[in-house]
Parts: structure tokens; sequence; C-alpha cells
């Protein structure tokens, strides 16, 4: 079965990053500032309309939402929330799959530009969902992780309910340890997906015997 041959991460690192603290601290204390490109722009008018036509619903953001899958098994879930699938690959969000439940839309968009603009006009998310968390296991990536990027304090301002999975112990821990530098309250426990993997990662992943993470963070 091809599902069964997934490789594990590897990487050069056999723990938390010796630079996170430093990293995380650093963009905590600062203001991240950079002039949006205008594709970006397009998307937040794009996901702003999608809220003021589902206005009252609470809102979940699939992060990274690659083809979508996710977001249909999220919407199909919570049918009384808005379910809003961003990701910056147009080849994956023009892949055909079945038809969205009517309570989602999927928008190509670049996070980086998008969560600092969300934060600034007031979003505020019942769940947020990260589930594609490309890991960059190589140490000099740091950065392009998502708590080791300087977006991180604009995408913890959005609120809600945060998860993270991953296949990834380290990335895990780094992340936990990153909301823990900004006083949120998470834990990290195995995942247990046997029931209902949100995304075909996942599948695979446990069908090749890897263990899963979950980060779960309640933000005010």
């Amino acid at each position: 079965m091809a599902f069964a041959r997934s490789r594990p991460v590897t990487s050069n690192q056999t723990g938390i990053h010796a630079d996170l603290d430093a990293r995380v601290s650093r963009y905590r204390d600062t203001d991240f500032r950079r002039p949006p490109a205008g594709h970006s722009l397009k998307a937040l008018r794009t996901v702003e309309a999608a809220r003021a036509a589902y206005q009252g619903m609470p809102v979940i953001l699939d992060s990274g939402c690659g083809t979508g899958d996710s977001t249909r098994a999220l919407a199909e879930q919570h049918p009384g929330h808005l379910v809003l699938g961003i990701d910056r690959s147009l080849a994956r969000l023009s892949r055909e799959r079945a038809p969205l439940p009517a309570n989602a839309r999927l928008v190509r968009g670049n996070l980086m530009d998008l969560y600092p603009m969300m934060a600034e006009t007031g979003w505020h998310l019942d769940r947020h969902y990260l589930l594609y968390p490309n890991p960059y296991p190589k140490a000099a990536h740091l950065s392009r992780r998502w708590h080791g990027s300087p977006v991180f304090p604009a995408m913890l301002a959005l609120g809600g309910t945060l998860e993270l999975r991953t296949n990834w112990e380290i990335y895990a821990k780094e992340f936990l340890q990153a909301l823990t530098a900004h006083h949120r309250d998470a834990v990290l426990a195995p995942l247990d997906i046997d029931a209902a993997p949100l995304t075909p990662f996942e599948k695979k992943y446990h069908v090749s015997g890897h263990r899963l993470y979950r980060v779960l963070a309640h933000n005010p």
C-alpha cells in the first residue's frame, strides 16, 4: 500500500531549537509590519465579504488548507460555523473535489500578510486549525515555522481555540514552548485519528506507523 511507505521526518535538530526563545521574544516584543501584496489585499476583501455574508456565525479558520479536504470535513462537523480554508497555492485549491458544504469557503491567500491584516481589522476566531504544518525540519529554517516567524503574535491575536497537528514531535514541542512564552494555556498530546482523520496527511502518516501529535491552546 503506497500510504504505508511515508518517510518519517529527518532533521539535523535533536531537540528544541537553541534560538527559539530568543526568536519568539523578539517578535513578541516588536510590531511586525510590511506592505501587503496586492493579491493579499484582494484575499482580505474576499474573506471579509464571506464573513459579512454569514454575519453572526462563529468562524473557523483552516490555515494552509491544501486541497480543502480538511475545510470540507470541518464544515460538515460544524454546520453552525463559517469555515474558511486559506492556502497560497492555486494549484492545490483548484484540484477537483466534491462540492463544499454551504458554510465553507476556499480562498487563495498568503497568511504571512493575512494574519496581521485580520488581526488589525478585529477578527476573532472561534477555532483555528494548522493541519498542514510543513515543519521545515532543517535547523536553519526556524524562521519558516509558524512559531518562529514574525507573524506568530498576529496569529495568536486572532483568538479562539488553536490546534496544530504534526508527525514531528520536535515541531510540536517548539510550538508548545512558543505558546507558553506568550502566556497561553496549551497542552501537547498524542493524536488518535482512528475514527476520522481530517487530512490525507494524517491518514498516510498513521497508516505508515508514524506517531502523531496535537497541540491544543485556548486563546482569549
